[in-house]
């Protein structure tokens, strides 16, 4: 019989895996998708407001990029963390207490009366929100099996895109002609989060996720577990490091930086910015949950493995980011709009792919290797809000930083082709 590793149970043997209804995993994975829908909430609120608050606090646009940096390196910090203490705690009371710290701090942000007391609750905000996902990944891992689990993390992360949709169209309501109308915003988005943990605690128990991984996980030897050292200096390890750090770069810049672009850059009125904000977000979804659908599709079509079918999946979202070479030469219209929205289903497409590839390089240490993955990238990409600021400060354009972030996706690519080694002693 083939055991779990460090645990010894039977695999697939969960002290309840007889109790819940097959789609049972599937409501918890949309619970996971709404978790990460108010993650992105509480983000994304100051990117709605971004002109108005840097107008009405006396910021410049390295300021701006400064909080977007401080949030990134918290967020790096907060990803070791609660990546540890997910491998540790039971995530059933680590996950919805990580929830309810973030959406104080969101709440606390409507409350701050100049750039520092900003710069502290979005610096407090990103250290928490960096706990989501350690937790989410464990609880994919821990309900779903292999070949489901690129479909799991697209639902999961399509949660972004819901976000960044609804919270615009929120901010219209709520924030009016008055000065300092969008600290109501601030403040009613992040009350959202409390809801979340009551549907937590309504539909799950703690023993629903000590299941066991399915049978169909490809395990070391006799259940040996591989050491985190010898992960952490393997190319398939680098591999997946520097595939986030393309995928992060071209997301991320956009989401922080798209509004601006449409308001300062083309000329577009903030009502009008805010709704396609939304329309873009929307395209992010769609691209999303496609690319889990898509690895599905060649799964079952054309016999790919789950692994060749991520990597094309990705390879495919690449090029969509890639059309960023086209904005330089689009004025405010359609085709530059359209073009965004491609960008967009490209950008969000890449995730689910790197979420599955991070679960492929150890089934031991999941949570680890997201917090240290988190922390790598986000320490590494988030200087570049402030590099981003700093070049519009100084030529007043946004085009050069957009194409080249749709082109970082590619280092992912190859660093598959390079780093990912089959040979290399590591449970694939």
């Amino acid at each position: 019989m083939t055991l779990l590793p460090q645990t010894g149970k039977p695999v697939g043997a969960g002290p309840e895996s007889s109790e819940r209804p097959a789609a049972w995993k599937w409501w918890v994975t949309g619970l996971l998708l709404l978790a990460t829908m108010i993650n992105y909430m509480d983000r994304v609120t100051l990117t709605g407001a971004s002109v108005r608050v840097t107008s009405e606090l006396g910021l410049s646009e390295l300021q701006y990029g400064n909080l977007e940096l401080a949030f990134g390196w918290a967020f790096a910090g907060g990803s070791l963390v609660f990546g540890f203490l997910a491998d540790r705690l039971r995530i059933y009371y680590l996950y919805p207490a990580i929830l309810a710290c973030w959406s104080l701090m969101g709440i606390a942000a409507g409350w701050a009366n100049g750039f520092e007391g900003l710069l502290l609750c979005r610096t407090l905000l990103g250290f928490f929100e960096a706990g989501h996902w350690p937790c989410a990944l464990k609880t994919t891992f821990a309900l779903l099996n292999e070949k489901d689990r690129t479909m799991g993390n697209s639902v999961l992360q399509s949660g972004a895109s819901l976000g960044a949709i609804i919270t615009p169209q929120i901010m219209k309501l709520l924030m009016t002609d008055q000065p300092g109308s969008w600290r109501t915003t601030f403040i009613a988005v992040g009350a959202v989060g409390f809801l979340w943990v009551i549907f937590w605690c309504l539909c799950l128990r703690p023993k629903d996720l000590e299941k066991s991984p399915s049978p169909d996980e490809t395990i070391a030897p006799q259940g040996a577990t591989v050491g985190l050292g010898s992960i952490l200096v393997s190319g398939r390890f680098w591999a997946v490091a520097l595939l986030i750090m393309g995928a992060q770069t071209v997301w991320h810049i956009y989401r922080v930086w798209l509004m601006k672009f449409l308001e300062t850059g083309r000329g577009y009125e903030e009502r009008a910015a805010l709704d396609f904000n939304s329309v873009y977000f929307v395209a992010t979804d769609v691209g999303c949950l496609f690319a889990g659908a898509v690895s599905l599709w060649l799964l079952r079509r054309y016999g790919f493995s789950a692994h060749d079918a991520r990597r094309k999946v990705y390879a495919g979202a690449c090029m969509l980011t890639s059309l960023s070479v086209l904005l330089p030469w689009l004025d405010k219209g359609w085709p530059l709009l359209a073009t965004l929205l491609l960008i967009g289903a490209g950008a969000l497409a890449l995730f689910p792919c790197y979420y599955s590839f991070v679960q492929e390089l150890s089934p031991s240490h999941v949570g680890r290797l997201t917090g240290l993955l988190s922390l790598w990238v986000w320490g590494v990409t988030s200087p570049l809000h402030s590099a981003f600021g700093l070049l519009i400060d100084r030529t007043h354009s946004y085009d050069a930083g957009l194409l080249l972030a749709g082109l970082a996706p590619w280092l992912g690519v190859l660093a598959m082709k390079f780093l990912w080694r089959k040979a290399e002693n590591l449970p694939a």
